[in-house]
This record gives structure tokens, sequence and C-alpha cells, in this order.
């Protein structure tokens, strides 16, 4: 979704910053649209390397509107499968570089005034499914953190954005790792083959052109939720959630200092 929201920012005449692991993904837009598209090579599990291309693309800009932050990938795995490189590499690409682009984007947007920081999430940070815990754990981690951030930055006019869409048509889950299931888990809740293309019924270029219509919003939503699927599935799952704890208010109430 990262090079589509690109094309569509580019198409209608925005100036964009962007980064990849292989900045020549891009070439071709480069040599469409010039100097309105500015491009760095960026692996976003370097911090020193994320601070520098951060600091280069807003004094080359002296102004960034919008920062998105969308690097992210999954592994499909039963927890007690997975390898602990897995689980390092993971939580550093998909958690820990998103923080760390928030704390470096931070003091640039204070200084500019204010701006908006749109963090890539997931109806998966609300819903679980078996054999994604990995995914789970580091998008219920970044919700965790921006709920924090969000009111730090509020005072300095800095906007946040948690963007969860449903289950999109793009190549994450084909470019997805895939661990087999050990014996024990076979014929278990986690033995179903991943989302297949004709589950996946929210549309890549409509969910971009929603993410920029909050980017253009004077009052963008803390969570943006996209797809009817995360919709459903997302309001369902804190219905039941509410259902649980409801019911404990006495009980809660027994820790009380008496």
């Amino acid at each position: 979704m990262g090079r589509e929201l690109a094309e569509q920012l580019l198409a209608r005449g925005d100036r964009v910053a962007a980064t990849a692991r292989d900045a020549d993904q891009l070439a071709d837009l480069v040599e469409r649209y010039g100097d309105q598209l500015w491009v760095r090579a960026l692996d976003v599990t370097d911090t020193t390397g994320l601070r520098a291309v951060l600091d280069d693309a807003f004094g080359a800009h002296g102004r960034v509107d919008v920062v998105v932050s969308n690097a992210g990938y999954g592994v499909f795995g039963v927890a007690e499968d997975l390898t602990d490189e897995q689980i390092d590499r993971m939580i550093a690409t998909n958690l820990t570089a998103s923080v760390q682009l928030a704390r470096a984007a931070v003091p640039h947007l204070r200084a500019q005034g204010g701006g908006l920081l749109m963090q890539m999430s997931s109806m998966g940070a609300h819903i679980a499914f078996p054999a994604f815990s990995l995914y789970h754990l580091t998008k219920w981690g970044i919700e965790g953190f921006y709920e924090a951030l969000a009111q730090e930055v509020a005072p300095f006019g800095i906007h946040t954005t948690l963007v969860e869409p449903g289950v999109v048509r793009t190549g994450f889950f084909d470019a997805a790792t895939r661990m087999p299931l050990s014996g024990p888990y076979l014929g278990g809740p986690a033995d179903r083959p991943p989302t297949t293309t004709e589950e996946m019924v929210d549309g890549q270029e409509n969910t971009v052109a929603a993410i920029i219509r909050a980017g253009d919003s004077a009052q963008p939503p803390r969570r943006l939720v996209l797809g009817s699927d995360a919709w459903r599935l997302v309001t369902e799952a804190l219905r039941g959630r509410l259902d649980d704890v409801v019911p404990q208010r006495a009980n809660a109430a027994t820790a009380d200092i008496s």
C-alpha cells in the first residue's frame, strides 16, 4: 500500500518523500515525476539511518504535513513453532521501527507547529487469529504506544491516526513467511490455509484513497477502520470484551481499599 499511496499523492500533485529498502523499486516514479518525488533507501530497523533520513526529508522540504509509517510484514506459524530470530526480526521491523520513527518525527512536527503521524495498524490490533500471534503482538503493541503518544503530542498541534484496514488485496499474504505446523497442532484451530485472494474483500486503491481523505482532514480520526470486514470484526471484538468486563463490576470493587 505504500507504493499505491505514493502514486495517488503524486498523481494529484503532492510532493512526496518516500523510502524503500531498495530505492530502485521507485525509479519509474522518479522518472515520471522528477523533483516532485524525493527518494532514499532505508532499512527501518537501522535506527541511526532512520533518523538521518528523516532529518534529510524535513530539511529538503521545509515542512512535511503527514508522516506515514508503513513498514511491516507477516509470519504465519503457531507461537511454539516460531524461531527466536523470527520473533526478534518482526518486532524490530513492525514495532520497534514504528516507535523510533514516531520518536524521530515528533521534534520536527513540533518545530513546524504541528502535523499528522499516520501509523499503519490493522484490524488485527483488536482481534486475533491462530497462527498469527507474532503479527498481532506488533499491532497490539503499536496501538498501545500511540494511545499514550497521542496524548503527549496533542498540545503541539500534532495529530495521530492508526489506520486499521481489514484484509486488503495486496502482496502482503504472498510475501509472508509460513512455518509448517508441528504435529500437536495438526487438525486444530491453526490448521487452516492463510487467507486466499478470494477472501480478500477490501480494495487497495479504495483503502489508500480513504487514508488520503483522512490525511487531508483538519481533525483526522484517532483510529481509521477501513473495510466492512474490519468494521464488523472490530465492533464484535469490542462488544465481546465489554460483555466480559461489565459483569465483573461488583467483584472488581472487592479489591478496593476498605
